[in-house]
């Protein structure tokens, strides 16, 4: 896909333009997961224009853009302050982009409120952690499973996942409605983050006899889109 098929037809804005009052330091509630079905080096993505119209949403914290390593998916991890925000996000303003795009899409809303401790506990910046160094790449996971999050036995993989070579931080996610189990992982570089997708997590999934999805992504060639929306990854 061209530049030119990514320049959106109109403003995209669905909601109030107020001012934020410095709502991007407030502790999220929920997060959003976001991918589109599209192939395009991030150098041509329109992401100026977007985070413009993205920041005015109601309920929006910050935005971490992703881009996909071999395949330039364009998506991102979100954050908003209430679960209501997340889903109007993905009810309204998301599909309505990927529709100006002409291409398919994806979207997750997960609780953020229950992966709070687990998240901090691995030096998540989505919880305050201040970050030791930018990331070089991101694994997004997701375990098709159904485990409310107070049962999942994250105190027992926190200390395997710290070992892993290259693991900056890491978010929890818990599904909202589905309570699936997932994450995204910040790595140092891209071979360590291809490393855990392709080789350890698999075997994570097969003790849980699961079927998954993995995603990584280039963490360094989308940082000033990043930054625009107030990532923590770099604050």
């Amino acid at each position: 896909m061209t530049t030119a098929n990514l320049t959106l037809g109109g403003k995209l804005v669905m909601a109030s333009t107020a001012p934020k009052n410095g709502e991007n330091q407030m502790t999220p509630e929920a997060f959003v997961y976001t991918e589109l079905q599209i192939s395009v080096p991030f150098a041509d993505v329109p992401w100026q224009d977007l985070n413009d119209q993205i920041d005015n949403e109601p309920g929006f914290l910050n935005k971490t853009w992703f881009s996909g390593v071999g395949n330039n998916s364009v998506g991102g991890i979100y954050s908003f302050d209430s679960v209501e925000a997340a889903q109007h996000y993905c009810t309204t303003f998301f599909p309505a982009a990927a529709k100006a795009f002409g291409v398919a899409q994806t979207t997750r809303v997960f609780d953020a409120a229950v992966v709070s401790d687990a998240s901090r506990d691995m030096g998540s910046p989505h919880f305050g952690a201040a970050p030791t160094q930018a990331p070089g790449a991101f694994v997004y996971t997701e375990v098709q499973i159904n485990v409310p999050f107070e049962k999942a036995p994250w105190q027992a993989r926190n200390p395997v996942l710290k070992q892993q070579k290259g693991l900056i931080s890491k978010l929890w996610l818990s599904g909202l409605n589905t309570n699936t189990l997932g994450g995204v992982d910040a790595f140092d570089t891209v071979e360590n983050a291809r490393a855990f997708a392709v080789d350890d997590f698999p075997n994570t999934a097969a003790k849980l006899n699961a079927a998954f999805y993995t995603r990584v992504f280039d963490a360094s060639i989308a940082e000033a889109a990043s930054r625009g929306l107030h990532s923590p990854y770099y604050t």
